[in-house]
């Protein structure tokens, strides 16, 4: 996992969480790495700030270690290609030109071990499941077809019941 911080369009920083199997980030070569950006709100705020704004930050945090990397570049997103096959399930593709990479001070990383990893990251070997916020009653017009034909088979829920899952930390959140 890492925390990408891109430019907005009103030209304020902003941050995501962006989170993968280990070895989503790809060292392409010794200047390059790539990233997927996988299916998310549907907003593409931080896809949209890199078309607008390529320079880029990275922060990588080991919080079992604790380790801290920084990096900064600029940003191109690939929308077809081989990058797209470089990752399962992958939207579109960013390669980041490397311009910066230091080791950041451990010394007040919080020490913290991975429970689980999330049900919805891409893996090989199994299906993603729909993301249950997709359920919700009323999101209807942003879904695709696909994503509507799974809501229709796995049935509508709640907003109050979707956030109840989140407050609870319940994995389907």
């Amino acid at each position: 996992m890492f925390f990408l911080a891109t430019v907005d369009h009103n030209g304020r920083p902003t941050v995501s969480y962006k989170g993968g199997n280990p070895g989503f980030v790809k060292v392409l070569d010794a200047g390059t790495i790539a990233f997927p950006s996988y299916d998310g709100n549907g907003m593409y705020l931080s896809m949209g700030n890199l078309k607008s704004h390529p320079e880029i930050g990275i922060l990588f945090i080991a919080f079992d270690r604790p380790f801290r990397l920084r990096l900064q570049g600029r940003a191109e997103i690939v929308m077809d290609g081989p990058d797209m096959n470089l990752f399962k399930e992958a939207e579109l593709v960013v390669r980041v030109a490397v311009s910066d990479i230091w080791m950041n001070c451990p010394r007040y990383v919080h020490r913290y071990e991975k429970v689980e990893t999330s049900r919805y990251v891409p893996r090989e070997e199994a299906e993603t499941p729909l993301c249950e916020w997709k359920r919700i009653e009323g999101l209807e017009d942003v879904l695709r077809p696909n994503e509507l034909a799974a809501v229709e088979e796995a049935g509508q829920i709640t907003q109050d019941e979707w956030m109840e899952h989140v407050f609870r930390g319940d994995g389907k959140a």
